[in-house]
């Protein structure tokens, strides 16, 4: 499918409007309260919870931003639903309450999370979630398969593939040297088959990128545009940006 139009019409909240200093931390109900009411649109996370929920929450971990350390998928969705985040009144919410608040006002782009272990769960519990949403929703990921897989779980949604042009994170260590080639270098593009790009924004300018906009006409989002810099080489490069830490 061709990537719609509002896709990159807005600048894009990165985990929402977030601004820890003023209580308001990232992929939490206050932090898409504050995006929609500065009319962007919104990027967000899930992990999947031991129970098989879409938890709104970026890290592996809960050690990051709440009181507790375990892994976030050895939690229950009632138990992480429970958590502070960021010593705020906020709580982790799922991915059914979040698209409830939400309720269609602003674009969604879910990144669904990955440990590039194939394991399908969350996907499938991401696509049953958005099945009876009636707003604008895209989805995305590091991890090709989930993207090939989404667009047999999720007909008709729009889908991205992240990447970059290196793997030196530590998220990237399960896979092989051919492997992490291969997604710098998007050698997966005829069984992910995405409707857009998200690239990151300090490997712009870019062959691979360039090309996919170009030629394969896929829109690119770049993330996360924090600086004026890095805001020229989005404009410059990219057709939206997901951007934090300021107010474009």
């Amino acid at each position: 499918m061709a990537a719609p139009d509002w896709l990159t019409a807005r600048p894009i909240a990165h985990r929402g409007l977030h601004d820890r200093a003023a209580g308001i931390p990232e992929n939490t109900i206050a932090a898409a309260e504050a995006a929609i009411a500065g009319g962007y649109a919104i990027e967000c996370d899930v992990q999947p919870s031991l129970d098989g929920e879409a938890m709104v929450f970026h890290d592996e971990g809960l050690g990051r931003l709440t009181t507790s350390s375990e892994p976030t998928a050895s939690r229950n969705a009632a138990d992480l639903s429970k958590l502070a985040v960021a010593g705020t009144q906020q709580r982790i919410p799922t991915l059914p309450e979040f698209l409830g608040m939400i309720a269609g006002r602003t674009p969604l782009i879910i990144e669904v999370k990955t440990q590039f272990n194939e394991d399908p769960r969350l996907s499938h519990r991401v696509a049953e979630v958005i099945a009876g949403y009636t707003g604008p929703v895209a989805l995305k990921s590091f991890d090709p398969r989930i993207v090939a897989a989404l667009g047999e779980l999720a007909k008709g949604v729009p889908r991205g593939i992240v990447a970059e042009k290196s793997q030196e994170d530590p998220s990237y260590a399960r896979l092989t040297r051919t492997q992490r080639f291969g997604l710098a270098n998007m050698l997966h593009l005829h069984q992910s088959r995405p409707d857009f790009v998200s690239w990151r924004v300090d490997d712009l300018p870019g062959g691979v990128p360039y090309l996919c906009r170009q030629l394969g006409r896929m829109p690119v989002m770049t993330w996360t545009v924090r600086t004026d810099d890095q805001r020229k080489t989005a404009a410059a490069h990219a057709d939206q940006m997901v951007f934090e830490g300021f107010r474009p």
